[in-house]
């Protein structure tokens, strides 16, 4: 099969972990050990990545330089060539018979998107809320909960085309496993001319690795993260993990926006959209959930 399979920011650097380059090398030489299994197995990948941690490390970064600091798209791209060089060296250390590439990827956005207005892509390390109501009103963040913890949160507008797809399709059709997409892609704007510029944002990851995979024709959205399944009341005594389910009866359970929302939603469009199956679930279990035995299982409506 070919599958997209998106790579959560937090299965790269476990929660908790200090974002230093050592922990990453090592959260990743993990990921593309677990890669290595499903090409193997004789699955063909596209490998998409988040990079909430590592943008918002970046922003703090250029927020302490003396000069402007960069914008977010850049600093998108920035974290996109930072993980991508390290998934793709570990990735050619594991596999030997396979060619690789990383490729810096274009996502076209609304400039009236309402996510301008309200952000929720949490970015950056976490905080106690003392800590981030100070640090929100030090430096104009938005600021939103995670869990226990808190972190600053920007706008993420829906991916509505990637400008670089038939670059993609290219690599793809010649057996190059390709790394792209990372963070979500690079949040552009068409302007009247018909040119393209940045913006603010960073695009959610699963929802572009969504229109990715319906683009490029994938046969499975493969969501890996660093909790073993899609949860229902989660954080509550009667949570219970989802197993195999239907996109509309998943898509009515409702889940929040800055955490397991955008997988939902992107597992459905996906599902949807192509009559394939998409998958959500832990790093760690990859082969068992392309194989249906562990993990969520999004299924189109009409197999449902």
């Amino acid at each position: 099969m070919r599958i997209v399979v998106a790579l959560g920011g937090n299965a790269l650097l476990r929660r908790g972990e200090p974002m230093t380059a050592e922990n990453q090398r090592a959260n990743i030489r993990r990921a593309a050990a677990v890669l290595a299994e499903l090409v193997a197995a004789g699955h063909s990948l596209v490998v998409t990545h988040g990079n909430g941690p590592q943008v918002g490390l970046l922003a703090l970064q250029a927020a302490a330089s003396p000069d402007a600091p960069f914008p977010l798209d850049v600093l998108d791209a920035e974290s996109a060539g930072m993980i991508g060089y390290v998934l793709q060296q570990e990735l050619g250390n594991v596999i030997k018979d396979r060619l690789f590439a990383t490729l810096l990827t274009q996502v076209k956005v609304d400039p009236l998107d309402p996510a301008f207005d309200k952000p929720t892509k949490p970015i950056g390390p976490v905080y106690d809320e003392a800590t981030a109501r100070k640090l929100a009103a030090e430096r104009g963040w938005k600021i939103a909960p995670d869990n226990d913890k808190w972190r600053r949160v920007v706008a993420s507008p829906k991916p509505l085309e990637i400008l670089e797809r038939e670059v993609l399709a290219f690599l793809i059709e010649r057996g190059v496993t390709v790394i792209c997409a990372g963070g979500g892609g690079i949040p552009v704007v068409e302007l009247d001319d018909g040119s393209f510029a940045g913006v603010e944002a960073v695009i959610d990851k699963d929802l572009a690795s969504s229109l990715l995979a319906r683009q490029v024709g994938a046969d499975m959205l493969l969501m890996l993260t660093d909790v073993d399944a899609v949860y229902v009341d989660w954080g509550t005594p009667t949570a219970r993990a989802l197993g195999h389910v239907g996109a509309s009866e998943i898509s009515a359970m409702g889940f929040p926006a800055g955490s397991m929302g955008p997988k939902v939603e992107a597992a459905t469009l996906f599902a949807n959209t192509t009559g394939k199956p998409a998958a959500i679930g832990r790093l760690d279990d990859a082969a068992q959930i392309v194989a249906g035995t562990r993990g969520t299982r999004i299924d189109p409506d009409d197999r449902a």
